[in-house]
């Protein structure tokens, strides 16, 4: 997947001041895996990271490769409870953090897995000790079967989702990369956190090739806009509400951004005027991608070619099958909606240690061929356009990141307070979607609704946390008692016109 190409003094790596060429990159990736390798770490076992963005956090990344190691990326957003799960599911070997995350893994959850931390502080055995030892590494020749991580993704019931991403899906996206112009000559423009899909598959290919990442350690649209001028950028992905943030920044046409070549967006919604926007006023191609990490089908819109289908995700990639079917599993006839499902060369090998919830979102056509259900509706134009609508599942997609209602709701429940309770996603201008959670009260109990917001935003991660908590005297239900969600999404919408503005 990575090795030193031709021009070892390349600049390969940048974040702030610091610079790492490929030889430096290399022989501390070459060094990582020593390291794995001399502590008993074999093809196929997992090592987790959970930490900020970080130099030695790539290159973690690539030393796990290097040595046929499993990665999996934890978020440090996530709730204790939640790393403590994604822990125990990974079975990994060893833990990498740093001082900022570490205190959010529960201890019980790694009483027995040792701990190194990349920043060299107290949260583990500093980095560049436990590198010291290790010599050269065994050489290792993964197979495209092989697994390559574990990308976490909460699921329905509360409990997280490893995506196992085979070799073979990595090596696509690579391959792609190359069709995007990606190679030595790129700088590539990293702002979304490294244990996102979302990242990896920029930040890995632009590595594979050659090319140069820039690294942010947090999004800020004035930070971002002064490192794309600095170093000449020609590549990013940004997820919509990071192109939304940049527009509204009012220097934005100040900053010199000729240099860009493409830029890409995926992960959640993007609105057909934030689009025209980004194409009227930055340089560059601007693609956007609709699939899933767990891999399948994928659709490719290349904006600037295709002004008038704005609205729409695009076409499937070449090689991409993508299939609309109904509640029957039966594919729908043209112009019909139906669930989007997908097959391609880029699929998850299934969900860790969840066999029972890797055939859920799996379906076979008539011939056998296996595709992943998205649980998206939507439906092909007349010139083969795929135009999303409603999610079948209530899933909130907030600046980018996958949050599931039910997590929130079982949390809000365990407070006396609480008698009923529904979150939902509300429109929200700065993150797409926000979290809001509509409460029936237990007789009783006068906490106020701030307090009660509050209370619950202390407990669940950070990107799970509430906008808006609101009181009601009953939740509005279906005659067959569904809770109508959308109805209060839309009725908070139309009170609160503040949040989209």
């Amino acid at each position: 997947m990575f090795d030193v190409p031709t021009h070892p003094a390349h600049p390969a790596l940048i974040l702030d001041d610091r610079v790492l060429d490929y030889a430096t990159v290399a022989q501390q990736r070459d060094q990582v895996a020593a390291a794995l390798q001399r502590d008993g770490l074999k093809p196929g076992d997992v090592a987790a990271i959970c930490a900020a963005t970080s130099m030695e956090y790539v290159i973690t990344f690539l030393g796990c490769l290097r040595a046929g190691v499993v990665v999996a990326p934890l978020a440090p957003s996530s709730s204790p409870a939640h790393l403590a799960a994604m822990m125990d599911n990974a079975q990994a070997k060893v833990l990498f953090t740093d001082v900022e995350t570490a205190s959010r893994v529960p201890a019980q959850a790694t009483v027995s897995v040792p701990r190194v931390a990349l920043d060299g502080s107290p949260a583990g055995r500093p980095w560049l000790e436990w590198l010291e030892t290790a010599v050269a590494p065994a050489t290792i020749t993964p197979e495209g079967d092989w697994p390559f991580n574990l990308i976490y993704s909460s699921g329905t019931t509360g409990v997280p989702k490893g995506i196992i991403q085979p070799y073979s899906m990595r090596w696509a996206q690579r391959d792609r990369g190359r069709i995007n112009g990606i190679g030595a000559q790129t700088i590539s423009l990293i702002s979304t956190p490294l244990y996102s899909n979302t990242t990896l598959v920029t930040l890995l290919p632009t590595l594979a090739l050659g090319g140069t990442v820039v690294l942010m350690r947090k999004f800020d649209a004035q930070h971002y806009l002064a490192l794309a001028e600095k170093h000449r950028v020609t590549h990013t992905m940004l997820v919509p509400v990071q192109y939304q943030r940049l527009m509204d920044f009012p220097d934005f046409d100040r900053y010199d951004l000729t240099s860009f070549q493409a830029k890409f967006c995926t992960s959640a919604p993007f609105r057909a005027d934030l689009k025209s926007d980004v194409l009227k006023r930055w340089p560059g191609g601007l693609t956007e991608y609709y699939g899933m990490t767990e891999g399948g089908g994928r659709c490719e819109l290349l904006a600037h070619l295709h002004p008038d289908k704005l609205h729409t995700v695009g076409k499937p990639a070449e090689g991409h099958d993508i299939r609309l079917i109904d509640e029957q599993g039966h594919e729908v006839a043209p112009g019909e909606s139906g669930e989007v499902v997908g097959s391609s060369g880029a699929m998850m090998k299934g969900y860790h240690r969840l066999p029972e919830k890797t055939r859920e979102v799996e379906w076979f056509d008539p011939s056998g061929k296996r595709f992943i259900r998205t649980g998206d509706v939507g439906r092909f134009d007349e010139d083969g356009f795929l135009i999303l609508g409603d999610r079948k599942k209530d899933m909130i997609i907030s600046g980018g990141f996958n949050i599931y209602p039910i997590d929130i709701e079982s949390e809000l429940r365990l407070h006396p307070a609480v008698k009923e309770c529904t979150v939902v996603g509300a429109p929200s201008r700065q993150w797409g979607e926000t979290p809001v959670a509509f409460v029936v009260r237990n007789p009783g109990h006068d906490i106020s609704a701030s307090d009660l917001m509050r209370w619950l935003n202390d407990r669940v991660g950070k990107t799970q946390r509430l906008s808006a908590l609101e009181w009601l005297e009953a939740l509005p239900r279906s005659e067959i008692g569904k809770v109508l969600k959308r109805e209060l999404r839309d009725s908070f919408a139309a009170q609160h016109p503040e949040m989209t503005a």
